[in-house]
């Protein structure tokens, strides 16, 4: 069976290549005709470019805005400029949409705001949000300058909201009918308006005040009497949105009630925009990168894969710093037993299991209370019943795989007593990592700290550390 999957990543990737080629032909040729010995030169030269460019404007115009996205996300920043170039005008709106924060600012920044403006201006108000809310002060303001005072006012009204709300991420353009008209008199509605903004799949009610009613399916509007009422078909119990609501809590809800798109509103619940799966779907794929970057000490920044080394390296370095901080602490803790590891070299064999299966134990405690305190599962009674639950599977699992360590330890080593001391160490700091995993992103996320990047250095640092103040500290006692 095909993997559709596959077979899309295969594409992406023949795509990637044949730009890809077709800049490093091009850069051949350039340095062919430059060295070529000839009156005409110029003229061949200007040849030539022209002939590569409509190769690769023509190549280019055949993918999806995703797919020049991810080609211009995979190349160094002098092919991107000069493939970005190529890109055809009524398509890099839509780019930019696909393109990492990190590319896009790039892309944006290097082009004037009149032709930022210019790019921009087929697009719909929220995806104009979107798009400038990643540039600096200064070039949003001159972009926005530029914009016509309608999109001005819409894109401004988006961007009042704060990040991560349900209203900065909200689409303004939705169909709202009275409660009191006819089924005939919306069908009328709609065929002057000839498109319905994409994800309908209801209409919104609304009364004099704009005030949200309710939603009518599109099913009942087709298929019911069209001299009834829109109140007499509509649902009076919508799943609806406050703009200041977090695009955690809609991530949530459109999970677990299936929606597709769901009513925005104001704090008087007056009708303001939707929120459309579309938008839903980016949150999720955009917290997922964030927090995979996050987890190793990088930023968004980092998702430009050819980024200036300069602040790479800020970035980076701080992190580094703390790693080897924690890992200092750890080399002073096998510094302190070295008399018993010299007595007894098995020690220093066995010391890294105790520690990565610690660490591998505490990550998935981790993980699952970073997951229910993105999905707001975690109050106070709920944490402790999982840090009970995750203390005891620590202890079943430590009990068990400390069993089979012992015995592959006696028949390694013929020695009962190290066997049962790395048992019991493994078991001890399989507790301790599972403690740690659970209370370290709860206290952090409690401080209003990130709990993806701070719970892996704590993590780290502590399995570490405690597991090998643990198994040398039994040797201690028990082996020398």
């Amino acid at each position: 069976m095909n993997n559709p999957h596959s077979h899309h990543y295969r594409h992406l990737e023949q795509a990637r290549a044949q730009v890809i080629e077709l800049l490093s032909r091009q850069a051949v040729e350039r340095a062919l005709v430059a060295r070529a010995e000839n009156r005409n030169r110029d003229v061949v030269a200007q040849l030539v470019a022209r002939q590569q460019q409509t190769a690769l404007a023509q190549r280019l115009a055949g993918f999806h805005p995703a797919d020049i996205a991810f080609v211009l996300e995979s190349l160094a920043p002098a092919a991107r400029d000069l493939a970005w170039a190529l890109v055809a005008p009524q398509q890099r709106g839509a780019v930019l949409l696909e393109a990492s924060t990190a590319v896009r600012r790039a892309l944006v920044l290097a082009m004037p705001s009149e032709a930022v403006a210019d790019v921009l201006r087929p697009l719909a108000s929220d995806d104009i949000a979107d798009l400038v809310s990643s540039l600096p002060d200064a070039a949003r303001q001159a972009v926005l300058a530029r914009l016509d005072e309608p999109e001005q006012v819409e894109v401004r009204s988006v961007l009042s909201f704060p990040p991560g709300s349900v209203g900065a991420a909200m689409d303004l353009d939705f169909i709202a009918v009275r409660e009191d008209a006819a089924l005939e008199a919306v069908h009328r509605l709609l065929r002057r308006s000839k498109s319905l903004p994409p994800h309908t799949n209801e209409l919104l009610v609304v009364d004099r005040a704009n005030r949200l009613r309710g939603y009518l399916r599109l099913q009942r509007l087709l298929f019911g009497d069209p001299e009834a009422r829109v109140a007499d078909e509509m649902s009076r119990d919508p799943i609806f949105f406050y703009t200041d609501d977090s695009m955690r809590e809609a991530v949530s809800a459109f999970e677990k009630y299936d929606l597709v798109s769901a009513p925005v509103v104001n704090l008087q619940e007056q009708v303001v925009g939707r929120i459309t799966v579309d938008a839903v779907v980016d949150e999720i794929n955009a917290r997922a990168q964030t927090e995979s970057l996050r987890q190793v000490g990088l930023s968004e920044a980092d998702e430009d894969l050819f980024a200036p080394l300069r602040g790479a390296v800020q970035r980076r370095w701080p992190w580094l710093a703390i790693n080897l901080c924690t890992a200092f602490v750890a080399s002073r803790v096998i510094d302190a037993f070295a008399p018993i590891i010299a007595a007894l070299v098995a020690l220093a064999a066995l010391m890294p299991i105790v520690a990565s299966i610690g660490g591998n134990c505490g990550n998935q405690s981790a993980a699952l209370v970073m997951r229910g305190l993105a999905l707001n599962q975690l109050g106070a009674a709920q944490l402790r019943r999982l840090l009970m639950r995750e203390l005891s599977i620590a202890a079943l699992n430590g009990a068990l795989w400390g069993l089979v360590l012992g015995l592959a330890t006696l028949l390694l080593y013929r020695n009962l007593d190290l066997a049962l001391v790395i048992a019991a160490a493994l078991t001890l700091n399989m507790l301790v990592a599972a403690l740690i995993g659970v209370c370290a992103p709860a206290v952090l996320h409690r401080f209003g700290r990130d709990p993806v990047l701070g719970s892996s250095i704590v993590l780290t640092a502590t399995t570490d550390s405690m597991g090998f103040l643990i198994f040398l500290g039994l040797a201690a006692m028990f082996l020398v």
